[in-house]
């Protein structure tokens, strides 16, 4: 009977209710809203532990971060990319 505790006819019983009560206008406003404070909160937690890696160590935890964070990145090859009217010329001209 209670095999699969959520099914998905149960979460559109649930966002069904949600849109009567709040309205679907209410809905982007609440979820605009969200986001900021997620984005807050993740900036806030990264700046606590910035914070905290500068209290315990100093000299080492920094300078073991820094050198983990400028090493140079692999070069990358460029590839030749040409247009379907330069690829159309040079097969008439050859």
């Amino acid at each position: 009977m209670l095999r699969n505790g959520l099914e998905p006819w149960h979460l559109l019983v649930v966002l069904a209710v949600i849109i009567l009560l709040f309205g679907s206008k209410k809905l982007p406003e609440m979820a605009r809203g969200l986001g900021k404070s997620m984005r807050i909160l993740k900036a806030e937690t990264k700046a606590l532990r910035e914070d905290e890696t500068q209290a315990d160590g100093g000299a080492q935890n920094s300078t073991a971060a820094n050198t983990a964070t400028e090493q140079p990145r692999p070069a990358v090859n460029p590839t030749n990319i040409t247009k379907a009217t330069e690829a159309d010329k040079s097969a008439t001209t050859a």
